[in-house]
């Protein structure tokens, strides 16, 4: 039997053996050595260390051994496959070794022994680089990269005399590390930098722009009509206009400025030494360039536009980050102002209240999520015909520490802006739900946001609830918004349809805002259209109003649907409504909303009555002081 032992103490004196020029292992080390001992016979020996060359040859492994004193190097017989040197005699000296090392390299392997800076005390000091090698010279066309690990020893003061490792190629690693390292830092599309890497160009450039005290810009260019290039022509037509829009703004950049792509449709353009007027020549001349000419691609010539926002730093901004989230509120005007193509970042008191206002109302409503200091107040919608609730609408308010209520009107257009409004959404269902099940007298209604309508994990929630609860479902009737409605009828369509199989009803809020036609309406079997209170509000003083809301309520009927005037807050009104036929009525003539359910007093009257569907609904009459 055969044994391995690497790394036995064993000091011997440099030239006592190594390993010799024709590749063979012999038998001392120096210090280190490889030692087989041999039960069996010499033969053994010679099979055994044979099959040790074959494995590094196969894995691609070449051994060596560094005499430094002598500047000797010892080589595994297979190093030619690894490193295919015109000639291998070249390789026997550290110093003719390195002359095929790429000059650029970080490190090399004399720098990792000579240089490490630390002492051997008797084990060794390891070592572990990377490298690029040019098997035939520098000037050869050719090269490969080496891992390079092992071990240095040193004298009795501990300075290098010898090393010993072992090398081999990972040129496919290193391909892919490099990718991946690239990937990190550009975009693959474009070529440009990545978001990443642009913010941390754009922190080095206001270091130096703060201590040279030269102004810079940062721009930002977004191509306005690539949604509709998407739709027209598919992804890959939008690509090929994204990488036409990047090479014409890079056609335009000075020497020092760079450019990145900033999101999908977005670029981000960093200026060096620029102030204000230079900024805006600059984003002239990139507007022009891609206005001026159609953009050839495979499905022929297509035309682009961009929007810019700037911003001048470090007045206007002290960081990256800074400075990125004002050049996006300009280019947020500039997408709105359709006539100016360039909006530059001006300071505004107003705006930065506003700023401090909605970050200070993103912090409350966090927490008020987590302390569940979310509430809701219940706002009657009365019986046009009987004045006596039918429904209640659930309002969402806000409760502050100090136990001050804030309306839903004050934080969540700020929910919106920063994605926090599906969280709220769900707090809702829960607390409506929570209300139907404390409350089996009413029926609620209540709104959800345009991206709650298409969030599958609400509506997931919403099953989950009612399957516990079915006797809920009939009580429960979800209100969307028109506007949130007509943006995409197809998928309002499915999430109607998929309310109503949980055996709820949908209303449409806020109708007449928007656009959506009657045809639409019938086409996603709603159940309602709540008026929207603007045409209602002050009813009797507006004969053009009158005439709108007159004809909603006939065609409502023509179309079997229910009918909800909102803001109702004078008699005069109310009898305008009841005598043109409206179902209900809802405004601060009826009750404001209140944070508690009124309870069913016990001379409750339960009677039924004929609606504007042909079926009969349970109505709860609250008699005396209800």
């Amino acid at each position: 039997m055969t044994t391995f032992e690497f790394g036995e103490e064993n000091p011997v004196a440099p030239d006592e053996g190594g390993i010799g020029q024709d590749g063979e292992l012999t038998e001392n080390s120096s210090r280190r050595r490889l030692d087989v001992r041999t039960e069996d016979n010499v033969d053994d020996d010679t099979v055994t260390l044979g099959r040790i060359r074959q494995v590094l040859k196969s894995v691609e492994h070449a051994v060596y051994e560094w005499n430094i004193a002598e500047d000797v190097l010892h080589w595994g017989d297979n190093v030619g496959d690894l490193l295919p040197v015109p000639d291998l005699s070249l390789l026997n000296t550290g110093r003719g070794f390195a002359s095929f090392l790429d000059s650029d390299n970080l490190t090399n392997r004399y720098e990792a022994v000579m240089n490490s800076g630390q002492s051997d005390e008797g084990e060794g000091v390891p070592y572990e680089i990377q490298y690029r090698v040019f098997p035939h010279g520098r000037n050869g066309h050719k090269s490969c990269w080496i891992e390079d690990a092992g071990k240095w020893f040193g004298d009795e003061n501990g300075k290098p005399i010898k090393a010993q490792g072992i090398i081999r190629l990972f040129d496919e690693r290193h391909q892919r590390e490099q990718e991946l390292a690239y990937l990190s830092s550009y975009d693959p599309l474009t070529g440009h930098m990545n978001r990443l890497r642009l913010s941390e160009t754009l922190e080095e450039a206001l270091k130096t722009s703060e201590k040279t005290r030269q102004p810079c810009a940062f721009l930002l260019a977004a191509i306005n009509n690539l949604a509709m290039v998407n739709d027209a022509y598919g992804f890959d037509v939008a690509d090929q206009v994204i990488a036409a829009v990047a090479n014409r703004i890079k056609g335009k950049l000075r020497g020092g400025d760079t450019m990145g792509r900033y999101a999908g449709n977005k670029f981000g353009i960093l200026l060096t030494n620029c102030n204000d007027e230079d900024m805006r020549i600059a984003a002239g001349r990139l507007d022009e360039v891609i206005r001026g000419a159609v953009i050839e691609t495979d499905v022929g010539p297509v035309s682009a536009a961009i929007s810019l926002g700037g911003v001048v730093m470090p007045r206007h901004a002290h960081s990256a980050q800074e400075g990125m989230v004002r050049a996006e509120e300009a280019l947020g005007l500039a997408k709105q102002r359709h006539m100016d193509h360039f909006v530059p970042y001006e300071y505004s008191s107003k705006r930065e209240s506003l700023r401090k206002r909605n970050v200070m109302f993103a912090d409350e409503i966090i927490s008020a999520l987590n302390d569940r200091r979310l509430r809701l107040g219940f706002q009657p919608i009365v019986d046009a015909q009987t004045g006596q609730p039918a429904h209640y609408e659930c309002l969402l308010r806000l409760v502050k520490p100090n136990n001050e209520i804030v309306s839903a009107g004050h934080f969540i257009p700020v929910a919106e802006q920063l994605g926090l409004v599906r969280l709220i959404d769900h707090r809702v269902l829960e607390l409506t739900i929570e209300a139907l099940l404390s409350a089996p007298h009413v029926n609620l209604t209540f709104n959800v946001s345009g991206l709650t309508a298409t969030d599958p994990s609400w509506l997931a929630n919403l099953k989950a609830l009612i399957q516990s609860n079915h006797q809920i479902a009939d009580r429960l009737t979800v209100e969307i918004t028109e506007t949130v409605a007509i943006n995409d009828i197809e998928e309002s369509t499915k999430f109607v349809s998929s309310l109503r199989d949980l055996g709820c009803r949908i209303a449409i809020d806020d109708f007449g805002a928007g656009y959506t036609s009657f045809q639409n309406l019938k086409l996603m079997n709603v159940d309602m259209v709540k008026i929207d209170g603007s045409f209602v509000e002050n009813l009797h003083k507006s004969p053009d109003n009158q005439f709108f809301v007159r004809t909603l309520i006939d065609l409502a009927k023509n179309f079997k649907l229910q009918t909800v005037a909102e803001w109702v807050e004078n008699e005069r009104d109310v009898n305008l409504l009841r005598d043109w036929g409206i179902d209900y009525m809802q405004g601060f003539l009826f009750g404001a909303a209140q944070m508690e359910l009124p309870s069913v007093p016990e001379e409750t009257v339960k009677t039924y009555e004929e609606t504007a569907k042909p079926q009969k609904r349970l109505i709860v009459r609250h008699v005396a002081n209800s």
